[in-house]
């Protein structure tokens, strides 16, 4: 059983060492958009805090291990007129466990919001920060002397993320560059880096009745080489007090999603991947529970106000 353990955890760091997708996966990402693109950072005009903690491929050692904590607030929210320019800032803690390869990525964002008319908003974003990464090789194990697992390695280096957001009352679009600053991994070979991802995102929103709201979204993860990962989602609303949706990732996954909120500023969502892949299939399935609490006063409760457009 330990060898098998072993071996899944050998034939996970070629993909993630390599040039394929590097960065934490998140089932949850339309109700953290500021965890994805720092051109939401300040886009409410409140304080708004996010938590969340997935577990992946529950029931492997050294499977997937994801959190982040973010916080973010306008700089100025009473502006002279509606259509100034407003600024917003935040920050985001984010730790990725997977196999003996660890990632710790602190950063600090800033964004300016440009709103062309009452309901049609540019945003542009910037994360900068510090991601620290560790390869320990103590917790691995080989039946021959393997080199390219012999070394370990730990260093500090600069983080960066460029991102655009564009929304109008009912729909939004997102782009986030992301790795801006390659950072080598010596140790453990000389291609062995953090490479330029994208992620392409967007989404609508569908009034059914008064009481009811449908949003379709999309979530497009772009490596520098590889296949790209598509999150098609539909999540159904109601009065903007609970939620739950399905979706569909092209890689490997059923999407389910639920939330609801227990007041007017705190929300509790939860998910679960239903594992496709032939390894294991339908036992080594993911789970995510996150935690939103934001001050923003909502006068209102039905479809006419969603707080992923405002």
């Amino acid at each position: 059983m330990k060898l098998y353990r072993y071996s899944f955890i050998l034939f996970l760091i070629p993909a993630f060492l390599g040039f394929s997708q590097q960065l934490p996966q998140y089932t949850q990402w339309t109700s953290h958009q500021f965890a994805l693109n720092p051109a939401h950072a300040g886009i409410k005009n409140c304080l708004d805090a996010h938590s969340l903690f997935r577990t992946q491929w529950q029931g492997f050692e050294g499977a997937p291990r994801t959190g982040f904590v973010t916080i973010s607030s306008p700089m100025n929210a009473w502006r002279k007129n509606a259509l100034s320019t407003r600024q917003g800032i935040g920050a985001k803690i984010e730790v990725d466990r997977i196999g003996p390869i660890s990632t710790n990525r602190l950063n600090l964002a800033y964004s300016s919001h440009f709103n062309y008319t009452a309901d049609k908003r540019l945003s542009l974003g910037l994360y900068v920060g510090f991601i620290q990464f560790n390869y320990d090789t103590q917790s691995l194990s080989t039946i021959q002397p393997d080199p390219s697992i012999s070394k370990d390695e730990s260093f500090i280096k600069p983080d960066a993320t460029f991102g655009v957001w564009w929304n109008t009352t009912n729909y939004y679009l997102g782009l986030s560059l992301k790795n801006l600053i390659p950072s080598k991994w010596n140790a453990v070979g000389s291609d062995s880096r953090f490479q330029l991802h994208a992620d392409l995102n967007g989404g609508t929103r569908i009034t059914l009745n008064r009481d009811y709201t449908l949003i379709p979204s999309f979530l497009l993860k772009i490596p520098p080489v590889g296949v790209p990962s598509l999150d098609l989602n539909a999540i159904v609303n109601y009065n903007n007090l609970y939620g739950f949706g399905f979706g569909i990732r092209n890689t490997n996954a059923l999407l389910f999603l639920a939330n609801i909120k227990l007041n007017g500023q705190f929300s509790l969502h939860y998910s679960f991947d239903y594992v496709l892949s032939p390894l294991k299939a339908g036992t080594i399935h993911s789970h995510e529970v996150s935690f939103i609490f934001n001050t923003c006063k909502h006068k209102q409760i039905g479809p006419t106000k969603c707080p992923l457009f405002e």
